[in-house]
Formats: structure tokens, sequence, C-alpha cells
């Protein structure tokens, strides 16, 4: 019988802390994924794995722009989390990271799903190339 996978997006999930997103902005690395933006740290909190999500107010002034855009990048990410999370749970890892959306229009799902994808491919490497 096979187990069929979960995809959990929660609250211990999410990057948080005022603390550890600063650290993530001042410590972390950068990549770029046209239309994301990604900033990320190595860390050993609890959790194997933290994210935080944000679109600039600069291109889109209303929050219900901001929002759907926001949802529609933690939806790809909730997708496609697992590998990453197997690869960081594997290599006994830690990671924090951020994804800032830079595009000045708003981008259908399809083109945000492949970039994050994208994503968690680089992170797998990256995290598995460091230390």
């Amino acid at each position: 019988m096979k187990k069929t996978q979960r995809y959990f997006f929660g609250k211990e999930s999410k990057l948080k802390s005022r603390k550890l997103i600063q650290q993530v902005f001042t410590e972390g690395k950068a990549f770029s994924v046209f239309p994301l933006k990604v900033v990320w740290l190595p860390h050993n909190p609890s959790q194997h794995l933290q994210v935080g999500v944000s679109v600039s107010s600069r291109f889109f002034k209303k929050a219900v722009d901001r929002n759907s855009i926001k949802r529609l990048i933690r939806e790809a990410y909730r997708l496609n989390k697992n590998h990453l999370e197997a690869s960081l749970i594997q290599h006994d890892k830690h990671l924090s990271f951020f994804i800032i959306y830079n595009a000045k229009e708003a981008l259908d799902f399809a083109v945000i799903n492949e970039c994050c994808k994208k994503i968690i491919n680089r992170l797998i490497k990256e995290t598995n190339g460091a230390h």
C-alpha cells in the first residue's frame, strides 16, 4: 500500500519571528528566478523548513492585489515543497527563506508554479552543496 503525500502549509512552516526574518536578510544568500527573489539562510531551529512571502506595495497599491499574489505563491510553494523538505530531513539540515515577488504586474498561477519549482530545485542544490 502506497503512502499518499500530504500537502500542508501550517503555522509552524511560516517564517514569523522578526529576529529570524532580520537574520535571513542580513546574513542570508540571495538569488532570483523572475518574478521571484529568494533570500535564504541555513540555521538550526526546531523546524526543518520555514518560509515567508512578500509582495511590494510599490507596485501593488491595493492590499487585495498583494494578498492574492501571496496566496498564489504560497499555494505553489505548498504543492512543491515536499522534495525540499525530504532533502533537508535526509541531510539533517534546516532552512529559512523569504520569497519576494518582483514583477510589476500580476502573473498567472502557471508561471508562479514553474518559478517555485525552479526555486525549490535550486535550494536543494544549494543546501546539499553547502556545509
